[in-house]
């Protein structure tokens, strides 16, 4: 396997675009077999090898070539080091082998087509900001974070949260939206084009991705269920009051004052409206995980609509929802906005406050805030998901992502944030009616922000209208992040066969939004939410998700090299990344990561639902098998890569690691790495 070589140093002398662009494709196999040659042996050898450069376009009668050679050689900006002499014998070289080649390029653009038309772009500018933001926000902020923040112990998940966003998210999500468009390819592509032995990557990314979506998708059927049930239930709330069908003897309602006057007595066996509503009315609750019991109809019914709403918006791809993504990312903002003043007004809001920011020392020496920190970062951000290279990709060549990048990440982030002040700020309220520690009022787990929002929204003037509008906003989050996480998947897909799946893109996504549908159903069942929680713990969570992010960033920053990805960066924006972000794929993020891992592994701690329910040891076993179903592909791809590739072992190694890349359209050469540019000027 070779590299090619001249197109690089072509590119580094600053040739235009017609001066090189019949040369700039030069094959592989020719650069490798001349120019890895010893000094000691002879150019007589160079020219006794078969030259195959394919994507040559000349006359009959050679003249183009002829002239090409003459322009490349007069240039000022020539390497200097290249003789005339070798410059001729290069271009004499490729001379026998372009008729030869030229019907059957030009048969491959016919069945390809243009890439840029084949793909699609954005209409607008804006479009790719707000397709960011709209994939990175959404209901990993909302609901992830506070839960995740409040079972960790609150200020020392926020350290954790942090650390990780400054050395591992910003950086990552730069690096995955800046290789998507300088490659033109989605999550399941981008890394076995530059590290081919690491194509694994992808394949685990599409897993991934596979799992998130279908778990995530119960979370929008258990939002439009809110929503239906507050419209259904007007003028009033259906978890207004404790005289419903499905509320026992222990239920009380914090907003009502006759309840508060019960004091201590609530912190024992009472349970809010609010709590038994979804427990007991929307989950219809088992005891365990061996007793998933029935299917609920009502929430089978919104799954249903929520895949619906989902297909019809990636049918034609994200490139084409520009003015949905405008709308999905500005609007939550506004309802947000509105509970964030109520939440912090409410009487005891500062319990809460106070208990979101001040860490629990001994809880950072525990590998529980770490991790759930870590990969909070990644799955609000969306990293390793394969959703941000599927998004740049759309990106024209030369458009600087810098910037987007940057206020995507300071957005997520906000968003985040601000949940958390309206979570607990109503976790204060509730623990002050209820003279609880605010640790125990409410059962921690992935229902927490269908507990404490509906909470809130009683304490609001006029509280149908804003839980309506409350639902309609999560909606819009959920189904904003996944059409866009199953735009991933179809694009990563695609990329990977586009001669048959881009032709056939409406099918092949209704088809992938039937399976997703189909494995979603035992989450619906009485006791889905252990399912569920399994799901969430295994497949986004912990070790899968730190592995598989670990080694698509030491394949760019150690593989492909940093340097060398810096350049392809300056190639399309005209500067390179900061040293900040440097030391950071190189070494901080890398490092951070894997001391995350390490430590969860040593201090393993198995999945719980809330606070006592501990799975059984099957269940266990199901959640380290859908952790190992994207986690394996890494490995296991490495080894069929050596196993199949021809060659010696040292061989198929080196061809591994090179890049099998070709610039998108209108795209220059990869850049050459420094000891290629060396090897080449010793040879010539």
């Amino acid at each position: 396997m070779v590299l090619t070589s001249y197109k690089r140093l072509s590119q580094k002398a600053n040739f235009t675009e017609t001066e090189v662009s019949n040369v700039a494709e030069m094959n592989i196999e020719f650069v490798n077999d001349g120019f890895r040659l010893d000094e000691s042996q002879s150019i007589a050898k160079i020219e006794g090898d078969e030259a195959t450069i394919p994507h040559l376009e000349s006359s009959s009668n050679g003249t183009k070539s002829q002239s090409l050679s003459s322009e490349m050689l007069e240039h000022e900006n020539f390497p200097v080091f290249l003789s005339k002499s070798s410059m001729t014998l290069l271009v004499e070289k490729a001379e026998p082998d372009i008729r030869l080649h030229q019907e059957e390029k030009n048969e491959k653009v016919n069945d390809v087509g243009n890439e840029g038309e084949e793909r699609g772009g954005w209409s607008n500018k804006l479009d790719f900001l707000f397709s960011c933001i709209s994939v990175s926000v959404g209901l990993g902020n909302i609901w992830r974070f506070p839960y995740l923040c409040y079972k960790n112990g609150g200020g020392a998940f926020l350290i954790a949260y942090f650390v990780a966003m400054v050395f591992c998210g910003i950086p990552i999500f730069y690096a995955e939206v800046a290789l998507g468009q300088y490659l033109g390819v989605g999550g399941m592509t981008f890394i076995g084009q530059l590290v081919p032995i690491m194509k694994g990557v992808g394949f685990a990314t599409m897993v991934v991705v596979v799992l998130i979506d279908i778990y995530y998708t119960v979370i929008i059927a258990w939002t439009l269920f809110y929503l239906i049930a507050s419209f259904t239930a007007l003028p009033s709330l259906p978890w207004a009051g404790c005289d419903n069908v499905w509320n026992t003897p222990n239920c009380y309602v914090p907003t009502d004052v006759a309840n508060l006057t019960y004091g201590i007595s609530l912190t024992n066996s009472s349970v809010s409206a609010v709590e038994e509503f979804w427990t007991e009315r929307v989950l219809g609750i088992t005891d365990s995980i061996d007793n998933l019991s029935s299917v609920r109809w009502e929430l089978f019914g919104t799954l249903v609509l929520a895949w619906i709403l989902v297909y019809f918006i990636i049918w034609k791809g994200l490139n084409e929802s520009g003015y949905i993504v405008w709308f999905t990312a500005l609007f939550p903002y506004v309802i947000l906005l509105v509970l964030l003043v109520r939440a912090v007004t409410l009487e005891g809001a500062e319990i809460g406050l106070l208990y979101y920011v001040t860490p629990k020392w001994d809880l950072l020496l525990t590998a529980g805030p770490w991790i759930d920190g870590t990969t909070q970062i990644f799955f609000a951000y969306s990293i390793g998901t394969g959703a941000l290279p599927a998004l740049g990709s759309y990106n024209t060549f030369k458009y600087n992502c810098f910037r987007d990048a940057m206020i995507t990440c300071l957005v997520n982030t906000v968003t985040c944030l601000i949940a958390g002040i309206v979570t607990f700020a109503i976790l204060g309220t509730i623990a002050h009616a209820t003279n609880a520690s605010i640790d125990s009022v409410v059962t921690s787990g992935p229902g927490l922000v269908f507990i404490t929002y509906p909470e809130v929204v009683l304490r609001l003037p006029g509280a149908p209208a804003w839980a309506v509008l409350f639902f309609i906003m999560l909606a819009i989050l959920g189904i904003d992040s996944e059409f866009c996480n199953v735009e991933s998947f179809v694009t990563g897909l695609s990329d990977n066969w586009p001669g048959k799946l881009r032709k056939n893109r409406k099918f092949f996504s209704f088809l992938c939004v039937l399976m997703m549908f189909l494995l979603d159903i035992p989450m619906i069942t009485q006791g889905g939410i252990y399912i569920f929680q399994l799901m969430d713990y295994y497949s986004a969570s912990g070790m899968s998700m730190l592995f598989l992010v670990f080694f698509q960033t030491i394949s760019i920053a150690w593989i492909f090299g940093t340097s060398r990805f810096c350049d392809c960066i300056e190639q399309m924006s005209g500067s390179r990344p900061s040293w900040f972000f440097y030391v950071c794929w190189c070494f901080f993020g890398p490092l951070v990561m894997a001391g995350v891992f390490l430590f969860y592994v040593i201090q393993y701690i198995p999945v719980t639902y809330g606070e006592n329910y501990q799975y059984p040891w099957w269940a266990e076993a199901i959640g380290i098998t859908i952790s190992l179903s994207s986690m394996l592909w890494i490995p296991g791809y490495a080894v069929y890569y050596i196993v199949t590739t021809p060659g010696t072992l040292k061989e198929v190694l080196a061809k591994g690691v090179t890049p099998v890349c070709k610039p998108r359209s209108g795209a220059p050469p990869l850049p050459p790495t420094a000891d290629e540019v060396k090897k080449l000027s010793n040879v010539l």
